[in-house]
């Protein structure tokens, strides 16, 4: 039939689909009710997904026209970790080893830090316990958690005898949020 009218068949095909044009205007409101029901929040996508739901398909673009010719812009929420700080162990200490890292006796100093390092692209902590003599390790341990078992296992790594020790140092991380200051805790074995 196409042949004897001379025409193309996708003139033909396209008159016999009968596509249903929406006139952005119309939807407006239902757009608005989407956006205001979801507290701001939504954006074209989800609105769509609303809208496709009552039976409205109108595309993203168009809902985004929409959004973008009556300012609206869409909240949305990115989880953040909070460190949790907690005051813990305050004790006005004296600093015995004030930054003098140069022993002439081993097992004499022992100095201890606790960092973290990316694993696997996850966040694993390691407790280091230094003898200051050799700058040797002498104890470690590393754990995905930060907890007081990860200090314990670099004790038990230890193969020297501990009452040899004179003095362990160890920092207690640091104060408030924008200083560099340090606290530091000795304790002198005897």
């Amino acid at each position: 039939m196409c042949q004897i009218l001379k025409i193309a068949k996708s003139t033909y095909y396209y008159q016999t689909n009968n596509c249903v044009k929406y006139d952005v205007n119309n939807y407006e409101e239902e757009v608005i009710s989407a956006f205001n029901k979801s507290r701001k929040i939504y954006g074209a996508r989800k609105i769509k997904a609303v809208l496709m739901r009552k039976d409205i398909i109108l595309s993203r673009r168009k809902i985004r026209f929409l959004m973008i010719e009556n300012n609206w812009v869409s909240k949305y929420t990115k989880l953040k970790y909070r460190n949790h700080k907690t005051m813990v162990n305050n004790d006005q200490i004296s600093n015995v080893l004030n930054r003098q890292f140069n022993n002439k006796k081993p097992n004499e100093v022992v100095v201890s830090d606790l960092t973290y390092v990316q694993v696997g692209g996850k966040r694993h902590y390691i407790c280091l316990l230094i003898d200051l003599f050799n700058r040797e390790i002498i104890g470690y341990s590393v754990e995905p958690n930060k907890t007081a078992e990860l200090v314990q296992q670099a004790f038990h790594k230890i193969t020297r005898p501990l009452n040899k020790i004179t003095l362990f140092h160890t920092d207690r991380g640091w104060i408030g949020y924008n200083k560099l200051d340090h606290i530091y805790v000795d304790f002198q074995i005897k």
